[in-house]
């Protein structure tokens, strides 16, 4: 396969993984998953490790075998597809584990609206302890109202 038209389905695969991931969020973590997801939103009861941490094997698992079966087919599409979920998966742990959760205490401040816009949407959501009612389900994408709320009190 062509390194550029890899390169793009990788890009692809990761715009596409943020619908994924929202999709799997609100139906699968929110619905018959909610056990594993539950303790996530459980306030005071924050653990370096929970139950909700094995979500990652959900994604992590395809992207290696796309990667593997790619890699064994000459590199073809499979590869690219499997590169671009690992990306989303390096971009989930830095911008939800590391700068929302401050899993790691680095990244704890920033003037940037669009991250303090994921920041709030984030915290939105687990304004909601309860596995209904829930809200802004995905991470990269957010609704424009903490955006403009963001910009809005930069400007400050």
């Amino acid at each position: 396969m062509n390194i550029y038209l890899g390169f793009l389905t990788a890009i692809a695969t990761f715009i596409a993984m943020e619908f994924v991931a929202w999709s799997a969020h609100k139906y699968v973590m929110h619905g018959f998953f909610w056990n594993l997801h539950e303790d996530h939103h459980v306030i005071g009861e924050e653990h370096f490790f929970e139950k909700n941490d094995s979500f990652f094997l959900i994604f992590a698992i395809p992207s290696w075998l796309c990667i593997m079966f790619g890699v064994m087919h000459g590199g073809d599409f499979k590869m690219w597809i499997g590169i671009g979920i690992a990306a989303y998966g390096l971009c989930y742990f830095l911008v939800h584990d590391i700068f929302i959760h401050q899993r790691f205490k680095i990244f704890t401040r920033t003037d940037n609206a669009y991250l303090r816009a994921i920041r709030k949407a984030h915290k939105v959501h687990h304004k909601r302890q309860g596995k209904e009612d829930g809200e802004c389900f995905g991470m990269l994408f957010v609704p424009m109202k903490y955006f403009k709320e963001a910009q809005m009190s930069q400007k400050k």
